[in-house]
């Protein structure tokens, strides 16, 4: 990197998810801007801290906080920072850092209504406890500037901002045109896929949102982008944008055939999909499970290769085979 260019350092912090240690970036320029921060644990101060004190720096030293997105692994030391701080992120991270009460009114009846198409029975409500369980590793303090693709922060000029919905509906990365350094944040990670996670429309009268395929339209975005290197938001770095991204979709594709094989010979709901594909984990990580299912089907029924139906028992999932078979 050049020395006219502001520096990118590596910070990982531990958590408490399955997803294991979570990567912040410090951007020392102008400004010294913090890339995400992390979850709301002493672990994770701890660590924050001393590895900050290796580049000479306290976390006094910061002038400003931009995120890639609202997810409890990204922003829980936001709480931790200085109130002078200025936090930015896309309009979408507002109601969650902000713990908006007629917002969560609304992620809940969304994710009840969920639930029931999805053929799941119980106590809602329990459901509904464990699936916000991970927001107390979050952060409850405002967001103050509000960023979009296209905008520009202060102190980073020369970064370009795209907005990349899937993995998360407030999803932003970050790209330097003149040396092709891309903070995918969770968007594109080396090892794993990310996960296109269910969540409601910023406006409540809005339909669902289809992760999955603004997941696949955010990735295709990245491949006329020149990118030399991608600082991820989990693992290591990525150092063949273009060819990483043309495996995730030949993969989800691959994916989702499997999901349509299991709909040739009978209709199935979400859930018993959800049970099928995942069932060592579908308990623990039902929030997880039941959007990687739905990722599939919304996939599947953009291409019209499966038909969704309504029945006693939630919505009904098959192939055009299956609806013959079962006449």
């Amino acid at each position: 990197m050049t020395s006219s260019l502001s520096q990118v350092f590596k910070i990982t912090l531990p958590t408490p998810f399955a997803v294991g240690d979570v990567n912040v970036y410090i951007i020392k320029g102008e400004a010294l801007t913090l890339v995400d921060a992390g979850v709301k644990t002493q672990e994770a101060w701890d660590a924050f801290q001393f590895q900050l004190a290796q580049r000479g720096l306290i976390p006094e030293d910061i002038d400003q906080v931009v995120l890639t997105h609202h997810h409890p692994d990204h922003i829980g030391l936001l709480e931790w920072l200085s109130d002078d701080i200025p936090v930015y992120g896309h309009p979408y991270a507002r109601p969650w850092l902000e713990d908006d009460e007629s917002f969560f009114a609304g992620y809940d009846r969304f994710y009840e209504g969920l639930l029931t198409e999805f053929g799941l029975q119980g106590d809602f409500a329990s459901m509904l406890k464990r699936l916000k369980a991970p927001l107390r590793y979050g952060s409850t303090r405002p967001l103050t500037n509000e960023i979009e693709e296209g905008d520009s922060i202060p102190g980073l000029e020369d970064w370009s901002i795209f907005y990349t919905p899937g993995h998360a509906q407030s999803h932003l990365s970050f790209y330097r045109p003149k040396d092709g350094v891309l903070l995918s944040g969770d968007h594109l990670l080396a090892t794993i896929s990310s996960n296109p996670l269910l969540e409601p429309a910023l406006d409540p009268s809005a339909a669902r949102p289809k992760p999955q395929l603004q997941y696949i339209d955010s990735l295709k975005k990245l491949l006329d982008i020149p990118i030399q290197i991608a600082y991820t938001g989990h693992g290591t770095e990525v150092l063949r944008a273009h060819e990483l991204v043309k495996r995730r979709l030949q993969r989800q594709h691959e994916r989702a055939l499997q999901v349509k094989e299991m709909l040739e010979h009978e209709r199935l709901t979400t859930f018993s999909i959800t049970k099928n594909l995942f069932p060592a984990v579908y308990e623990k990580e039902l929030g997880l499970t039941l959007s990687e299912t739905t990722a599939q089907l919304d996939y599947l029924l953009s291409l019209e290769l499966i038909v969704k139906e309504m029945g006693d028992g939630g919505v009904a999932y098959f192939t055009a085979k299956a609806g013959r078979l079962n006449k």
